[in-house]
């Protein structure tokens, strides 16, 4: 009988177990299965910024994942996007979603998502205050 992830450690010459990649582990199998962060489905942005919530809650270890605890690791040394993440834990970014969608539900992380384009100011308004401020 071969040794399944849940069974044991991932060894040598197991079937969840490549050499040259290492352990082989879906990333369905990291999400539960789910596509969707959260019950709300909240999608984010590759350049949305993600940082530990300072008033977050204290958890044990067991109520969280591996990954989950990875990206806790990294948002504590600073801020980091999206997108960073992805590649600091070398997960797909889809993963990362789901994962992130777990920790803000669970009030670990706060996440600053990027100003919409149709918010930003006209480029046209911006140029003329810098051209005002050079004729001072």
């Amino acid at each position: 009988m071969t040794e399944t992830p849940a069974d044991g450690p991932l060894e040598p010459g197991s079937q969840w177990y490549d050499g040259e990649a290492g352990p082989l582990v879906r990333p369905y199998a990291m999400t539960g299965g789910r596509t969707q962060s959260g019950p709300t489905g909240v999608r984010f942005d590759l350049i949305a910024l993600v940082v530990l919530d300072p008033a977050a809650p204290a958890l044990d270890d067991s109520a969280l994942g591996p990954e989950h605890r990875t990206l806790i690791g990294l948002c504590r040394a600073e801020t980091q996007s999206v997108a960073e993440l992805a590649a600091d834990a070398d997960l797909p970014v889809g993963v990362i979603r789901v994962l992130l969608g777990d920790l803000l539900e669970l009030g670990c992380v706060a996440v600053s998502r990027p100003v919409p384009p149709a918010h930003l100011p006209d480029e046209r308004i911006l140029r003329e205050v810098i051209e005002g401020l050079r004729a001072l």
